[in-house]
């Protein structure tokens, strides 16, 4: 890390440094020498760039200090008789530094079995914690029934997140899946590959007046990835008693404000007199679902029902790049780079 953007400004490329470093020493007890082949790039790695990161989850990266998160590799060398040469691993923590060879903890890790290195990347999307997010987040606090022919709507809903998302509501049995997102080549994924029933460029759509015609009905639940006016306008729409996940608000995420930031006046009327559950969603907190829920993901995606779409940069070395685009909302599905 180069330089910190500032708490109101957005990342550049130019907050990123790549230069060469030593090759690992042998790694002490339990520790293993790792190859790096596809890193994890998020939105909640923004924060980390900020003095204080603001999040208990995730400390703040220091300047000059090596960018760490998720990642995917190849043992090299083993001290842990649980991992051996050659072995693939991925990361359980995001403590993973973006280097082409590092040193990770066994305790961080988890071996990666009965899939390719060429599929591994996955694990850092549908089968990852992004995917838990997803899934996890409309399971648990989407307050899903699938005999009341619930509306979804979904924000941000051509990333990582939104994708798994409002496939995941389909599954459960929701009757409507509307996506909203950035470009007309997203609304045509949402549309064509994931086969949501609709879908709104918020850049060139007037989106309240498009959930109106869409969502004639209301819309029972909101999975929230952006806030901002776009959750305004959703807010709107929304039915009593429905349901508000809030996931990720990345509209304001280059701005001073605090996590989640407060609704306008009439939005928050709307909440509370169409008593209108909304409450912060954190996937750490439910980490004793991860076995059972990354069960249900592999069984759909093996199965032709969930589709899996990731965005790739090549070279560590535009790493920062590939953040700074992701932030900018170029990527369609998960953003990967590939070392």
């Amino acid at each position: 890390m180069n330089s910190r953007p500032g708490v109101n400004s957005a990342p550049t490329v130019s907050n990123f440094g790549y230069e060469p470093c030593t090759y690992p020493e042998s790694p002490k007890n339990r520790h293993l020498v790792v190859e790096t082949k596809y890193i994890s790039v998020d939105p909640y790695m923004r924060c980390r760039m900020n003095v204080d990161s603001g999040v208990d989850y995730a400390k703040a990266w220091g300047i000059g200090e090596t960018i760490s998160g998720f990642a995917v590799g190849r043992v090299l060398q083993s001290t842990n008789e649980s991992y051996k040469k050659g072995d693939l691993v991925t990361s359980t923590d995001m403590s993973w530094q973006w280097k082409k060879f590092t040193v990770v903890h066994s305790e961080s890790i988890r071996k990666i079995d009965g899939i390719s290195e060429e599929q591994s990347s996955l694990t850092l999307g549908i089968f990852g914690l992004t995917g838990l997010t997803g899934a996890i987040g409309v399971m648990e606090q989407g307050n899903i029934q699938s005999d009341l022919f619930q509306t979804v709507v979904v924000s941000g809903a051509a990333g990582a997140c939104g994708c798994v998302a409002g496939q995941v509501a389909k599954l459960l049995g929701c009757k409507k899946i509307i996506g909203i997102c950035g470009t007309q080549e997203k609304c045509s994924f949402l549309e064509e590959d994931l086969k949501f029933n609709g879908a709104v460029c918020y850049k060139s759509e007037n989106v309240k007046q498009r959930l109106a015609e869409l969502c004639p009905d209301g819309v029972d639940v909101y999975f929230d990835n952006v806030g901002g006016n776009i959750s305004d306008d959703v807010i709107s729409h929304m039915n009593k008693c429905s349901t508000v996940i809030l996931c990720g608000q990345i509209s304001t995420y280059n701005s001073d404000v605090p996590y989640p930031p407060p609704l306008n006046q009439a939005s928050a009327k709307l909440v509370h007199a169409n008593s209108i559950n909304r409450e912060r969603f954190l996937v750490l907190s439910y980490a004793n679902k991860f076995p059972s829920t990354l069960a249900f993901l592999s069984k759909a995606y093996a199965e032709g029902k969930l589709v899996s779409k990731e965005t790739i940069s090549h070279g560590l070395q535009n790493a920062g790049n590939a953040f700074v685009q992701m932030m900018s909302g170029y990527n369609i599905g998960k953003q990967i780079v590939k070392v």
